[in-house]
C-alpha cells in the first residue's frame, strides 16, 4: 500500500520507520529547513539513534507528499491538526485518512473527529489510529499494539489489516468517541499520576490514583457516547497504564516536575515536545462541568496547573473527600 505520513515530529517519523519495510511511505514534514535536515542526517533528533531508512521518501509539498497515496496517517499533534486537514479539503475524498493524535482541541474543546466532520465532511473512510506507543519503542522495532477506529466498519478492518504486521499488532473498533476520550483523558490522569510519584507517595497511591482515574475517564467517555467496554482496553486501561507510569511519558514527566516545584510554564517551554495532557485537562474540566460528571482527580489537576495550588494540597483534598461506595 501507498502510505503518506504527514507530521514529521517523533510519532510520524516512527510510524514511517515501522510502517516502510511493508509499504510505500512518504514522510511529510511542513517546515522545509525541517525537512531538509532529516534528508541530510536521515535521523530525527527526538529519535537519537534511528536512522530513517533509504525507503521512506520525504516531502515539503502537501500536495506531493498525497499524490497516489491511498492511505493517509496525519501525526501532527492536536493543535495542528485543523490547518493540516484544511490543505486537505480540496483532494480527492476516496483515500483512506488516519489521525494519530490524542487530545482536544484547545480553541473548541473538539475531538478529533468532530474537527474532521467540520473540514472534511465529504471525506467517509476516515478514523482514529490509537493506543498505548511510546514512538521510540515503536521506531526501534519493539512490540506494540494499536487499533484503528472508524464509524465505516469496512474501513477500519480494512486499514487494521494493511497496518498489521510484527511487531505492530493492530486491532479495529467502531467506537471512535471511545478511542478518542481514552487516548484524551489518560494524559490528564497521567500528570497526577507524575505528581503523585514525585510527591514519593508510593506504589499504593499510585495504583489507587491510576483505578480512580480510569473511572472517572470512563465516567465522562461513555456520557459523551463512548463504549463502556473501549475503556477496559487498549485506547483505555492500555494507554493509560503506559502513560502513567512509562518513563518516556511526556505527560507524567511534567508531572514529576511540578511536583519538585517548578512552575508549570517552565515545565512546558523546556520539555520539548508537546504534552496533550496540560490544555486536555481545561478542556476535560468544562465538559465534566457541562454534562455533570464528578471528575475529581482532574479537577485537582486544573487546580494544580491553573489556579495555583500546590500539589501536596492539592492530594489532600483528594483524601478528604467523602467516603462512598466504589
Amino acid at each position: 500500500m501507498k502510505i503518506a505520513v504527514l507530521g514529521a515530529g517523533a510519532w510520524g517519523t516512527a510510524l514511517a520507520v515501522a510502517l516502510c519495510a511493508h509499504h510505500a511511505t512518504m514522510l511529510w514534514a511542513r517546515d522545509p529547513a525541517r525537512l531538509a535536515a532529516l534528508a541530510r542526517r536521515r535521523e530525527n533528533p527526538y529519535l537519537p539513534g534511528i536512522a530513517i531508512p533509504p525507503s521512506v521518501e520525504l516531502g515539503a509539498d502537501l500536495g506531493e507528499a498525497v499524490r497516489g497515496r491511498e492511505l493517509l496517517i496525519a501525526a501532527v499533534p492536536t493543535v495542528g491538526l485543523r490547518a493540516l486537514l484544511e490543505g486537505l479539503a480540496a483532494r480527492t475524498d476516496e483515500r483512506g485518512l488516519l489521525w494519530a493524535c490524542k487530545g482536544f482541541e484547545l480553541s473548541t474543546s473538539r475531538l478529533p473527529h468532530e474537527v474532521a466532520a467540520e473540514i472534511l465532511p465529504r471525506w467517509g473512510r476516515v478514523g482514529a489510529l490509537s493506543g498505548p506507543s511510546f514512538a521510540l519503542e515503536v521506531a526501534h522495532g519493539l512490540p506494540a499494539a494499536l487499533a484503528v477506529a472508524s464509524r465505516d466498519t469496512a474501513f477500519a478492518h480494512e486499514a487494521a489489516a494493511a497496518l498489521h504486521h510484527p511487531p505492530l499488532r493492530i486491532y479495529s473498533s467502531g467506537d471512535v468517541i471511545g478511542v478518542e476520550m481514552g487516548g484524551a483523558l489518560k494524559n490528564i490522569i497521567a500528570i497526577a499520576a507524575g505528581i503523585c510519584d514525585g510527591l514519593g507517595l508510593g506504589a499504593n497511591a499510585r495504583a489507587a490514583l491510576i483505578t480512580r482515574g480510569l473511572a472517572e475517564m470512563a465516567r465522562l467517555g461513555v456520557r459523551m457516547g463512548g463504549e463502556p467496554d473501549t475503556f477496559m482496553g487498549l485506547t483505555g486501561l492500555g494507554d493509560l497504564v503506559l502513560t502513567a507510569t512509562g518513563e518516556l511519558s511526556r505527560n507524567r514527566t511534567v508531572g514529576l516536575r511540578i511536583a519538585a516545584g517548578a512552575p508549570v510554564e517552565r515545565v512546558v517551554a523546556e520539555l520539548g515536545h508537546v504534552a496533550e495532557g496540560v490544555p486536555s485537562a481545561r478542556a476535560a474540566r468544562e465538559l465534566a462541568r457541562r454534562h455533570g460528571v464528578d471528575m475529581p482527580i482532574t479537577e485537582a489537576v486544573c487546580a494544580v496547573l491553573f489556579e495555583g495550588r500546590a500539589p501536596m494540597a492539592a492530594v489532600q483534598a483528594l483524601l478528604a473527600r467523602e467516603t462512598r461506595a466504589e
